[in-house]
């Protein structure tokens, strides 16, 4: 029997990215995903076998909130470029056994803990007798998985997913902490509505770090062609080995743009979270955290980190959390960063046959559980990421400032399958503790003040959400 993780699918990228999700081998994309790992609020994978009567090469549920983000058509995730994954497969195609024992378990598992019992109306019996006929016929391992993330697409619900034993070998790295691959030492996301893909976080000591990109900055080509492809994916030739050279043409806001050039290297670490302390007009010292994910599981540590360094020359006014391009992540994260800001019971996670409350172990760092604070949200704010939101608002704890989130708050449940694939299946939704009638998975998070700007047309000297969040400081 597998152990379950305790990792989620987001970290935006080098040049590429991940967020809530790893998504190669041809299979599709997902919004954003958040995991929740195993606790006394959610069942083990052995109670949760018993429970569903699976045989035992199935799987070990942690819950998430989708992968890969999808906020809109035009808008893509980040997904991370690693070095090649060790396979969980041979070189041969999986015996058809294998396979039909695979199909006809993650069938029953959907048929009996998905989170929707009527399927979304999709005749969920009639899909066991289509693709048990597809199975049957023989396919190779690619195709092979790529039916069982078909027929989970087949839901509607753009949550559920299936994953490759690759995909799941680098999202499981993603979750530890354990960044490794090859690149210049950026997390970015594309725009495809400008063609271009834009930088939310550069690796401290990278070779982009040494040729000065910021957040903020735009890639515009690489090697003199567009630096996303006709899909809007960022173009292959920003992949290569270490020690290889390209050219990028970038651009700050509002500044002309100019062509860089780097060696790629081997990266390797935990996801940066930038921070820095910022002053209002009226002189009040207010801090600012940058939050991409809660998929890598040093992310709450590093928050709490951040929030030492920012007090270290005394204490803080206030504290700006952008969360706008937050792709969510895993529960334990989830718990761990909010845990610094609130306590208690916060909300629940509801499924066909419970709800379970989600509990939150406060710690106070430098008077973080009272400090004012503002949280940046946006159209990129999805899974967790929301969640986080959502609940610091809902508890009148934070004052939200910028566009709608997503709407992407259904956690899912992972399996994992004896050839090393996994499922990501869509198991509970989210309730918050006070405003019950909210519904975040239709609505997103609605901000108490709206405001607009887009990540790669502003710095943080002139990003008119974060002056908007310092006036609100001012006028408390």
């Amino acid at each position: 029997m597998k152990k379950p993780l305790h990792l989620l699918l987001l970290v935006p990228v080098v040049l590429s990215m991940m967020a809530c999700g790893i998504l190669s081998s041809g299979l599709r994309e997902l919004k954003s995903t958040t995991v929740l790992t195993p606790t006394e609020d959610a069942p083990s994978k052995v109670d949760l076998l018993k429970e569903t009567k699976i045989p035992e090469p199935s799987a070990s549920p942690f819950p998430t909130n989708t992968p890969l983000p999808t906020p809109s058509p035009t808008v893509q995730p980040p997904t991370i470029t690693y070095a090649p994954p060790t396979s969980a497969l041979s070189p041969t195609n999986l015996p058809l056994p294998l396979q039909q024992r695979i199909f006809n378990h993650l069938w029953q598992i959907v048929k009996d803990e998905y989170l929707y019992a009527d399927f979304n109306g999709l005749d969920w019996d009639a899909i066991r007798v289509e693709y048990q006929a597809v199975i049957d016929s023989g396919l190779t391992n690619e195709a092979f998985y790529f039916t069982m993330d078909e027929m989970l697409m087949r839901l509607g619900d753009e949550h559920s997913a299936y994953y490759s034993p690759e995909m799941v070998a680098q999202e499981d790295a993603a979750y530890a902490g354990d960044q490794d691959f090859v690149g210049i030492g950026i997390l970015s996301s594309p725009v495809p509505v400008k063609n271009l893909a834009v930088i939310l976080i550069v690796f401290p000591g990278s070779p982009a770090d040494r040729a000065g990109l910021q957040p903020h900055d735009s890639l515009l080509e690489v090697n003199g062609e567009p630096i996303l492809d006709e899909y809007g994916f960022l173009n292959d030739a920003i992949q290569g080995l270490e020690g290889t050279i390209l050219t990028l043409k970038v651009q700050k806001p509002g500044e002309d743009s100019r062509i860089v050039t780097l060696v790629r290297e081997r990266i390797s670490g935990t996801v940066p979270v930038p921070y820095e302390v910022l002053t209002t007009s009226e002189g009040k010292k207010i801090g600012y955290v940058l939050l991409v994910s809660f998929n890598d599981m040093t992310v709450d540590d590093s928050v709490k980190d951040a929030l030492d360094a920012m007090n270290a020359g005394g204490p803080l006014d206030g504290l700006i959390i952008d969360n706008r391009n937050n792709n969510g992540g895993t529960d334990t994260v989830l718990r761990g960063t909010l845990s610094y800001f609130t306590s208690g019971e916060v909300g629940y996670f509801i499924n066909r046959s419970e709800e379970r409350p989600l509990r939150v172990m406060g710690e106070d760092i430098h008077g973080s559980q009272s400090l004012p604070l503002v949280v940046l949200v946006g159209v990129d704010t999805a899974s967790y990421g929301e969640v986080f939101a959502g609940i610091l608002q809902d508890l009148d704890r934070a004052y939200l400032i910028g566009e709608n989130t997503y709407g992407n708050v259904e956690t899912l449940w992972g399996y994992d399958f004896e050839d090393g694939s996994r499922a990501w299946i869509a198991h509970d939704s989210f309730r918050p503790l006070n405003n019950q009638d909210a519904d975040w998975e239709t609505n997103g998070i609605i901000p108490d003040l709206s405001v607009t700007s887009n990540w790669e047309d502003f710095t943080i000297s002139n990003d008119p959400a974060v002056l908007a969040a310092l006036d609100t400081f001012d006028n408390d």
